[in-house]
C-alpha cells in the first residue's frame, strides 16, 4: 500500500509538472534581439543600451543579432517564422509601421503579428533651411511655395524615410507643390542643405542637431505635438498654421503575436524599469533619441495611428517600392 501511495504521488507530481505552463520558468535560456538594421546605425545603437540590462534583469544573456535589408522587412519576415515564446525579440524603427504600405512584399500585419513591448525613444522631424535662405519661418516657406507652385525644392535622407513621410505631408495637408532631390542617406542630403543646394531639408533632429547648434542651417519648425526642449524657439507645425503634421522616428521592441501575457508583463516591466534609470536616459539624450517609454497599450495605439497615416501619405505620394 505504501508503494501504491508513492506511484500514485510521483504520477501526480509528474502529471502536475507536464501541466504547467511553458513560461513559468521563463527565461530558461538565452534571448535574443533581432535589430532591423545594420550595426552602428540609431536602431542598432537603441538596442545595445538596453540589452545587458534586460540580461541582468532577466537572469539570462541577451545578446544582438543584425539582421538588416529591404528596409527592415528581413529580420521582421524572420522572426514572424519563430516560436511565440518570448525568446526572440524584434527591435525595429519607425519603418516598422512604414513598410507595410511602402513596400509591396512587406508581408506582415503590423497590427496583428506582433506585440508592441515598449517604445525606448523617439525624437521628433525637423525642417530646416540653408543658413543663407531668406525664409525665416515655415509659414514663410508655404506662401512663397504657393506663390511658385513647383518651383521650390527639398530633401530628405531618402525614400520612405519618415522625414521624407513628413515632407509629403506637407504638401498633402497644406496644397503646396515642391521638387523632391532625394539623396542616399543623411550625410549628402545634409551637405546639400549646407551648401544650399536645397530650399528645404527635412531630417530627424538627432542627425542634424549638430549643424543646428553650429548655425550651419536654420530650423523653422519641428514635428513635434510640443515645442521641443532642445529647439525652444522653435515653433510645431501646427503652430506654423499646419494641422494634423505630427510625426517622429521611433525605436521599439516586439514580440510575436500568441506570446504568452505572462512572459510580455514581464518584458514591459523589466524594460520600463531600465529606461527609468537616470544614466540609460542620459545616454539616449547623448544619441538624440529622448527615452519616451510607452509600454503595450500607449505603443499599440501609436502603431494603430501611424499606419493609416503613412498609408495616406504612401498612397498619396506614389511612394511605392515593388
Amino acid at each position: 500500500m505504501g508503494r501504491g501511495w508513492r506511484t500514485a504521488l510521483f504520477a501526480a507530481g509528474a502529471a502536475a509538472a507536464w501541466s504547467a505552463p511553458a513560461h513559468a520558468d521563463y527565461p530558461d535560456k538565452q534571448i535574443t534581439m533581432v535589430v532591423c538594421f545594420p550595426a552602428g546605425g540609431g536602431t542598432d545603437i537603441a538596442a545595445r543600451l538596453v540589452n545587458t540590462q534586460l540580461g541582468e534583469a532577466l537572469g539570462k544573456p541577451v545578446i544582438i543579432e543584425n539582421r538588416g535589408g529591404a528596409g527592415g522587412n528581413i529580420a521582421i519576415q524572420a522572426v514572424k517564422r519563430l516560436p511565440a515564446d518570448g525568446y526572440t525579440l524584434l527591435v525595429c524603427s519607425s519603418a516598422y509601421v512604414v513598410n507595410p504600405s511602402l513596400y509591396a512584399n512587406a508581408a506582415y500585419d503590423p497590427v496583428k503579428d506582433f506585440v508592441p513591448l515598449m517604445v525606448m525613444g523617439a525624437s521628433p522631424n525637423v525642417f530646416v533651411v540653408p543658413e543663407k535662405s531668406e525664409i525665416k519661418s515655415m509659414k514663410e516657406f508655404i506662401e512663397k511655395a504657393k506663390a511658385n507652385p513647383g518651383k521650390m525644392n527639398w530633401t530628405s535622407p531618402g525614400a520612405g524615410t519618415t522625414p521624407q513621410l513628413a515632407g509629403e505631408l506637407i504638401q498633402l495637408r497644406t496644397g503646396i507643390k515642391m521638387q523632391h532631390i532625394p539623396f542616399p542617406g543623411a550625410g549628402p542630403a545634409s551637405n546639400a542643405a549646407i551648401a544650399g543646394q536645397v530650399d528645404l531639408y527635412t531630417a530627424n533632429l538627432g542627425s542634424v542637431q549638430g549643424l543646428i547648434d553650429g548655425g550651419r542651417v536654420r530650423p523653422i519648425a519641428v514635428t513635434s505635438k510640443t515645442r521641443w526642449p532642445a529647439l525652444p524657439n522653435v515653433p510645431t507645425l501646427e503652430e506654423s498654421g499646419v494641422k494634423d503634421a505630427e510625426s517622429d522616428t521611433f525605436q521599439g521592441v516586439y514580440v510575436l503575436a500568441g506570446t504568452p501575457q505572462p512572459v510580455i508583463d514581464r518584458l514591459a516591466k523589466e524594460l520600463a524599469a531600465i529606461l527609468a534609470r537616470p544614466d540609460v536616459k542620459e545616454k539616449f539624450e547623448k544619441i538624440g533619441l529622448p527615452v519616451t517609454a510607452e509600454g503595450p497599450a500607449a505603443f499599440m495605439k501609436r502603431v494603430e495611428h501611424e499606419v493609416p497615416m503613412y498609408k495616406t501619405v504612401i498612397d498619396q505620394a506614389g511612394l511605392k517600392i515593388q
